[in-house]
């Protein structure tokens, strides 16, 4: 009797603390809410294959990115320090060969890290037009890189791209990739 008693005690605390945990657990942020995670789409490259997520609903929908770290890449001293470093190593020629810059790059943080984003056009073969965005951001020797794609506003695709980068989880899993984990 006492051994079922107990049993029960055990399992009502452990319920309890399931729904505590729960509840209390942070809500995924509003800027992560519609991203899911999809298969890597490039071939295999000279860097480890990243994470891809496509963006459904919300003022990004239909918008792919793309992330991966590139440890031991980055100039130490200046980090990410102009568009053609952008350019370079950003991954958008992972998307498609033809790509054409539409501006000058801006300044953009991701948690601590500093770099740059750029905005292009992108040439596909199926007549639709298509923009991108290539994000290049470095800690100490380290880089990460984004790009994301996608028929909409490039403006608005580039800042629903930082919004999601910059949330905890994700912010999470960037520290561990760029520490090899």
């Amino acid at each position: 009797m006492r051994r079922t008693v107990t049993i029960a005690l055990v399992l009502a605390a452990l319920g309890a603390s399931g729904v505590g945990a729960y509840q209390l657990a942070p809500p995924l942020g509003q800027a992560s809410a519609h991203w899911r995670e999809i298969a890597w789409p490039f071939s295999r490259d000279g860097w480890p294959a990243g994470r891809a997520f496509r963006c459904e609903g919300g003022g990004c929908d239909g918008v792919e990115l793309y992330v991966r770290a590139k440890r031991g890449f980055c100039n130490c001293d200046s980090g990410v320090a102009d568009d053609d470093e952008v350019d370079r190593v950003a991954d958008i020629d992972l998307i498609t060969p033809r790509f054409t810059a539409t501006a000058p790059g801006e300044v953009v943080h991701i948690g601590e890290m500093r770099g740059r984003a750029r905005r292009y056009d992108l040439a596909i073969d199926d007549s639709v037009s298509h923009a991108a965005i290539g994000i290049a951001v470095s800690r100490r020797c380290d880089l990460f890189v984004a790009a994301a794609q996608g028929r909409g506003d490039a403006s608005a695709m580039q800042h629903a791209a930082l919004a999601f980068l910059e949330a905890e989880e994700m912010e999470t899993w960037v520290a561990a990739a760029l520490d090899g984990h």
